[in-house]
């Protein structure tokens, strides 16, 4: 067992030193996935070739949601009930020209689709960088990493200057003022659902996502975060002690990525959304 724990781990330590990520073994032209990407067989529900349309998923219209005080109501109810039945939605009208978002996407393609040696000068696990680009953070924690590489940027509360950030990428900064989610540990007592989800590679072209969140800096240390009282009751008791965020993404980090953890904070991204919206009370209603 050490042995092949210790294999496993110089395996991940050439791989992780490569800098290239998954790209650099896709082209290559490798013809089999090395052994420490290979998931259990058993941990994924087989995908269903399913046809039936029973369900659709809950799509809500933005439009007048800052206009009208009544629009603004129906929404925030329609998020909330899509929050607690499915825990996944579809937002439309929501402001963000098709052509930024269309942008984005092309200046996530541009920064992969470079050079390797350029690549490699931005890659890091310092998570303390402006820019942080690497291949699964939870790599050395998780029980297998996931084919992917990622680049991530912090925004806020102190924009990167732009020379923190790639070439290819800076004239996108302005293009990044949107963000659904938030840290905000245990805020409520699982009231809302987050549907376990997942996507395919495909042998066509590169599968491309771009995930905004909105939380808390890693630096703020002295915070606790805990549930939001006016929701607690006997009935209602928490179910997370309070905590401070950098606590909770040192768990996180070392605990890897995996679908309770995942499902954990998408469902506290979910919460955010309505509290971004409107104040709490509005919840209670």
């Amino acid at each position: 067992m050490g042995s092949t724990t210790d294999n496993r781990l110089q395996e991940l330590k050439a791989f992780d030193e490569t800098k290239a990520g998954v790209k650099g073994l896709v082209d290559k032209g490798i013809l089999k996935i090395p052994s420490f990407f290979h998931h259990p067989p058993d941990k994924f529900l087989k995908a269903t070739n399913s046809t039936n349309t029973q369900y659709t998923i809950p799509v809500i219209d933005f439009t007048n949601i800052g206009k009208d005080p009544n629009t603004r109501q129906e929404i925030i109810s329609k998020v909330r009930d899509a929050s607690e039945a499915w825990g996944f939605f579809q937002v439309v009208n929501h402001g963000i020209p098709l052509n930024v978002l269309q942008d984005m996407k092309e200046g996530v393609l541009r920064f992969f689709e470079q050079d390797t040696e350029v690549k490699k000068e931005m890659y890091t696990r310092d998570q303390t960088r402006p820019f942080i680009y690497n291949s699964n953070f939870d790599l050395y924690s998780s029980p297998a990493p996931y084919w992917r590489d990622t680049f991530k940027c912090h925004l806020a509360p102190n924009a990167p200057k732009p020379e923190d950030l790639p070439i290819v990428c800076r004239s996108k900064r302005e293009h990044l003022p949107f963000g659904l989610g938030l840290f905000e540990c245990s805020v409520l007592t699982r009231r809302f659902q987050s549907v376990e989800h997942r996507v395919l590679a495909n042998s066509i072209a590169p599968r491309i996502s771009v995930a905004c969140f909105l939380r808390t800096d890693l630096r703020a240390q002295e915070k606790l975060y805990g549930p939001i009282r006016e929701l607690l009751s006997e009935d209602n008791p928490p179910r997370y002690r309070e905590t401070i965020f950098g606590d909770y993404m040192a768990y996180f980090n070392a605990k890897g990525l995996d679908f309770q953890a995942l499902s954990w904070i998408i469902w506290i991204e979910l919460v955010y959304i309505l509290s971004m919206i409107n104040k709490i009370d509005n919840l209670e209603k």
